[in-house]
């Protein structure tokens, strides 16, 4: 199967915010845009070691260290990158910013115009 010159794909939390405008923004951008909730949809350790590597960042980086979840419960706390990988997969709400991937690009957005940098 060919994939779309122009696709892109979107992991969000679909409970943000900053998730659904940077969906909508990519939606006026492109018309083939697939978004991945992944709050909800089933993530496997392979799909996010291969996002983190392709962004090279750790799972450390992807967290929110501002919200309040994380405040509470983490802070202070160090752990390997197998440690933090498991503590984002089970509490995916921790994650700043959704990731857009377009062709070979894997980007986290930070703001939903990140996209255009791609």
């Amino acid at each position: 199967m060919k994939k779309h010159p122009y696709k892109i794909k979107v992991y969000y939390n679909n409970n943000s915010d900053l998730g659904k405008k940077t969906i909508a923004y990519a939606k006026s951008i492109s018309n083939y845009v697939t978004g991945i909730n992944y709050c909800s949809d089933s993530f496997t350790t392979t799909i996010w070691r291969d996002l983190l590597n392709r962004m090279q960042l750790t799972p450390k980086e992807l967290l929110d260290k501002a919200n309040p979840k994380y405040q509470a419960t983490l802070r202070g706390h160090e752990f390997d990158d197998e440690g933090w990988l498991n503590i984002m997969m089970k509490n995916p709400d921790l994650i700043k910013a959704p990731i857009v991937v377009y062709g070979d690009q894997v980007k986290l957005c930070l703001k939903p115009s990140d996209i255009l940098k791609m």
